[in-house]
């Protein structure tokens, strides 16, 4: 017994499968964007400006002032567009699953008509809201307490950009907070209840917590996708970051530099935001894993170490205790 026990097989070495085929598909994909990335660089610094090359126009506008103050409204416009969207999304997703029937359909008509038509027309008609409504008052009827202001005055090219872009991110945020709330079992809902909360009590406490691991995702990407489309705010001569870098581009003939320094710019702020949701996904995302996930910065680390991924943790052997002889 003892011979077969110290005769034990060695471990298998275990060779990892070869895929040449990865590696050329590699090669080509490489080939190709290098290929890609060259004929733009190259186009670009043979573009004669007034600075010489194309790219030292780039260089020269990339922090031009009037580009930073374009940032700085592109900015405004999404917090506050994002802001109306979220505040007004909930209360009409709320409103969606109400029992009450007049609140349901309210709610999906409204959702009905803002995601069917497009924002840009939705930013005109704000813009241009005085050619059908040159006043806008507020008051008691019949009697002398009347209040109106001209809607020139009220709708600046800023407001209406804002509430086009605001109100039709409500459209959208609106299904995807319902289907934050309807993915949280209904027995939570019933048992709360039980214990005596009402309805409002019960989205505050219960189901809205549990629902943000669900709404986080695709609101991170509405963000991301609002700070672009801000950019439609040019209809309303809104001078946000698309506006002044076709402003300048107008004027010194530097179209293409233009173009570049916009999409810098906006690389840049996206990928902030796309820092940000993933650690409010970490954040929110607690409980649902054994784990969290690795940061970026820890994977990197790891990367660097390690240069390859660390094989699976093997569980330890439990313990033989020793056997008693009775």
């Amino acid at each position: 017994m003892a011979d077969a026990v110290a005769q034990r097989p060695e471990a298998i070495k275990a060779v990892p499968v070869r895929h040449p085929g990865r590696w050329v598909a590699a090669v080509v994909v490489l080939a190709i964007a290098a290929a890609i990335v060259y004929t733009i660089a190259a186009a670009i610094q043979s573009d004669l400006t007034s600075f010489g090359s194309g790219w030292a126009a780039v260089g020269h506008y990339v922090f031009h002032r009037l580009i930073l103050q374009g940032i700085v409204v592109t900015l405004e416009l999404t917090v506050l567009a994002m802001v109306i969207g979220i505040i007004l999304g909930v209360i009409l997703a709320v409103m969606r699953i109400s029992p009450n029937p007049v609140v349901s359909s309210v709610s999906w008509f409204y959702v009905w008509f803002f995601r069917g038509t497009p924002v840009l027309v939705q930013i005109f008609f704000w813009f241009n809201l005085n050619l059908i409504l040159p006043h806008i008052g507020i008051g008691i009827p019949f009697t002398s307490i009347w209040w109106q202001v001209s809607t020139n005055t009220l709708i600046t090219p800023f407001m209406a950009a804002t509430l086009g872009l605001g109100l039709n991110e409500a459209a959208y945020m609106a299904e995807i907070v319902r289907a934050g709330i309807i993915s949280v079992e209904h027995g939570q809902t019933e048992a709360a209840q039980a214990l005596g909360m009402d309805r409002l009590l019960v989205m505050q406490r219960i189901v809205l917590p549990q629902a943000m691991r669900v709404i986080i995702p695709p609101t991170g990407n509405e963000t991301i996708s609002m700070l672009k489309t801000s950019s439609l705010a040019f209809a309303a001569s809104v001078t946000e970051l698309f506006t002044r870098q076709q402003q300048i581009a107008t004027a010194t003939y530097a179209v293409l530099e233009l173009l570049i320094v916009a999409s810098i710019w906006y690389l840049v702020m996206t990928s902030i935001l796309t820092v940000g949701q993933y650690y409010l996904e970490r954040r929110f995302g607690r409980g649902t894993q054994r784990g969290l996930p690795m940061t970026p910065f820890q994977r990197f680390r790891r990367m660097l170490v390690t240069f390859h991924a660390p094989p699976p943790a093997t569980q330890a052997a439990p313990a033989v205790l020793p056997s008693e002889h009775r």
